[in-house]
């Protein structure tokens, strides 16, 4: 979800024939050319990091009702990408066949979805043990790929028994401190499986669509799904001092435009793998920035959790690579 202007290109997997007079190859032990990481794509995912890390921290911070804080958000996101995106992409914006507008709908609302629980369970659970369950994505995504006929590696699977015994060990220590901890567990669960779906919904679309064009309609389609669901709850939508409303924008700078659409602008360089194991660096850097500014030290029982949940996601990704 770049703001850049950038068409998606699959790249070629087949290497370019040679002249038929070139003669034949001698066979190497290991033909596959290395490549070191480009280093202004590690330094984005840097300042992404950086961007969702303050995500957390921030909106548990900001004085305005989570689903509105999540409504202005996207709002303002489409505010700053659709004029550039209606300029350089109009056409292809007008061109977009039905499966895949389809599609890019259904991620928007599920990215609604994931804003909707995750948001609000930044108030009733700890911005650490929030994070954690959130990242969580990639199980679900894994189990929802099975649900689909794809197998993964050992590896993988294991990497998700040791998430979701760390997942089981940290709702139980929330447990223990009050209920309502323990639903705002549940809330970022959820959440992370509505980000599974979004995610494997936008994969598909982004064969056949630029990432600025897709992230037009996702964005724009989350913003009118949240702003029913602010209208349904009763939610109000103003009336704030200007403080919360600059918080809202650096939440939107930070999260959104920094955070969510650098990963998505680096991970065709280098790799899902990489990009998705850097990514898991938010739960300590959200839970850092936290216990720093808002005085959130989770308890001692909670930090052995944590390490699972961050141990299984790991091994996920290694497996996934593989």
């Amino acid at each position: 979800m770049s703001a850049p202007a950038h068409h998606d290109q699959q790249r070629s997997a087949v290497p370019a024939a040679r002249p038929a007079t070139a003669p034949a190859a001698t066979p190497t032990a290991d033909p596959r050319p290395t490549h070191p990481l480009p280093t202004l794509d590690l330094l984005l995912l840097a300042v992404s990091i950086g961007g969702i890390s303050l995500s957390g921290p921030l909106i548990s911070a900001t004085a305005a009702p989570a689903l509105a804080i999540a409504f202005w958000r996207n709002v303002m996101s489409v505010g700053v990408l659709g004029p550039y995106a209606l300029l350089r992409h109009r056409a292809e914006l007008r061109g977009i066949g039905r499966r895949a507008l389809l599609l890019a709908v259904a991620a928007g609302a599920l990215l609604a979805v994931h804003f909707a629980l995750w948001m609000p369970s930044l108030r009733m659970t700890s911005v650490a043990s929030a994070t954690a369950l959130v990242t969580t994505t990639p199980l679900w995504t894994i189990l929802l790929m099975r649900l689909m006929g794809v197998r993964a590696p050992r590896t993988v699977w294991l990497g998700t028994v040791v998430a979701f015994a760390g997942v089981l060990v940290l709702t139980g220590v929330d447990l223990s401190l009050s209920p309502r901890a323990l639903l705002g567990d549940g809330l970022a669960l959820a959440a992370g499986l509505a980000a599974a779906g979004y995610m494997l919904l936008g994969a598909e679309v982004r064969r056949t669509v630029s990432t600025t064009a897709y992230t037009l309609v996702c964005y724009a389609t989350t913003a009118v799904v949240l702003l029913g669901i602010c209208l349904v709850a009763g939610t109000p939508l103003s009336g704030w001092p200007a403080g919360v409303w600059w918080q809202i924008v650096l939440l939107m700078v930070a999260a959104q435009l920094l955070g969510h659409s650098l990963s998505n602008r680096v991970v065709r360089n280098l790799g899902p793998s990489i990009t998705s194991t850097a990514i898991l660096l938010e739960t300590p850097g959200a839970a850092l920035i936290a216990a720093l500014w808002l005085g959130q030290w989770p308890p001692a029982a909670a930090y052995p959790a944590v390490v699972l949940i961050l141990l299984g996601l790991v091994l996920v990704a290694r497996g996934g690579r593989r």
